[in-house]
């Protein structure tokens, strides 16, 4: 399964478990300063993008890979791998700056580590380009269409942020990497905010079994 993957989501698997790998052998204290932190408590510019390829643990890594798999291959195929690769970098970058937005209004100082902002957005995008496509929930093993999915997950992503339930995830940064998808979607497809109909369609989508 694994060598049948697009190049892009390979990669980017890849990378990611390099970087975890390196985790366990360096420790996270080392690799601390690859971490997004808040403004004004450690902030770099590159860490919007360097934060996007740690993981806190082995259940965090396995989950975010897993859907980056199931959704970022049939994104990659149809998009080809260029777009998919800015559709990527513009969702984990966007995650990272609305967490930072979020972490200046409460004032927060921990740092953000993981791919989940980037691959929300990927979430998104699968259900707005396969919207009627089934998927299978693993904890609950539910079954249900892509629209719903997202919807599900979008709402509960807000709610959760709102209310401080799970408060160690950063739920805004996943709201974000599904905000810049979306609004990267409506560029390329040329609609509101970014006009009516003249901007430059993605490829003819093709079936994905």
């Amino acid at each position: 399964m694994f060598s049948n993957l697009p190049p892009i989501t390979k990669a980017l698997a890849i990378a990611n478990g390099i970087v975890f790998l390196a985790q366990l052998a360096i420790g996270q204290q080392l690799l601390a300063p690859f971490a997004l932190w808040p403004i004004g408590a450690g902030f770099m510019p590159w860490q919007l993008l360097t934060y996007g390829f740690m993981h806190e643990g082995w259940l965090h890594i396995f989950f975010n890979m897993l859907a980056l798999v199931m959704f970022g291959a049939p994104l990659e195929y149809t998009w080809r791998s260029k777009r998919f690769l800015a559709y990527y970098v513009t969702c984990m970058v966007g995650a990272g700056l609305c967490q930072l937005a979020v972490g200046m209004w409460m004032g927060s100082d921990a740092p953000v580590i993981g791919a989940s902002g980037a691959v929300f957005g990927l979430l998104l995008a699968y259900g707005m380009l396969f919207p009627n496509q089934r998927v299978m929930l693993l904890i609950p093993p539910i079954p249900m269409r892509a629209r719903t999915l997202v919807i599900v997950y979008g709402l509960v992503e807000l709610v959760s942020g709102f209310t401080g339930f799970q408060p160690g995830i950063a739920h805004f940064a996943h709201l974000g990497g599904m905000l810049f998808g979306w609004l990267l979607i409506r560029y390329w497809r040329g609609q509101p905010p970014f006009g009516r109909g003249g901007g430059r369609k993605p490829p003819t989508l093709r079936r994905v079994v």
